[in-house]
């Protein structure tokens, strides 16, 4: 297993230990999640990088590099919708956005095409990761909110962008 692969399983057992120290709810839990949260979205970070600088890029990592990275992400905002913090509709809009993504990716696959993620989609991304981090420390709820309205736009803006660039992959057009 090369070192790409190798950061993206430690990303895969961090996420039970970050619900782990979640759920278990000791004094200061909060921020060893984010510690946590932080270190599995440097390993997404890395991996990438090496993935891509050394020719890493294996059919392991493409399936799941970004399967663990929408596992963490489901797993905190779901911990902040049972906490109270978050609204369900929100996650709901992340969820869609990521099955209608996965599907185009998947469906293009098919014909032998590449979805490559875009400029959109690391924005959305990075304000997801940034967002999430920053909603396990004690911050006002107007902060909490702006949080949400930013990770809901970009994910709409991007779930937005791939349809619209690959939209010939919905119609069978080639």
């Amino acid at each position: 297993m090369n070192t790409a692969n190798k950061l993206t399983m430690v990303r895969i057992v961090l996420i039970p230990v970050f619900l782990a120290v979640l759920y278990i709810g000791f004094p200061g839990s909060n921020y060893a999640a984010m510690g946590v949260f932080i270190v599995a979205g440097l390993t997404d970070m890395i991996d990438g990088y090496i993935a891509r600088s050394r020719n890493q890029v294996t059919d392991f990592g493409k399936f799941m590099d970004p399967l663990a990275d929408k596992v963490l992400v489901f797993a905190a905002m779901i911990w902040f919708v049972e906490g109270g913090v978050m609204p369900a509709w929100a996650v709901i809009i992340v969820v869609i956005r990521e099955f209608m993504v996965t599907a185009l990716r998947l469906i293009a696959a098919t014909s032998g095409r590449v979805i490559a993620a875009d400029i959109s989609g690391k924005i959305k991304t990075t304000v997801t990761m940034l967002g999430l981090t920053v909603m396990f420390m004690s911050i006002p709820q107007w902060l909490v909110y702006t949080i949400i309205a930013a990770i809901t736009a970009t994910t709409v803006i991007s779930g937005i962008e791939y349809l619209v660039k690959n939209r010939d992959i919905l119609s069978g057009e080639k």
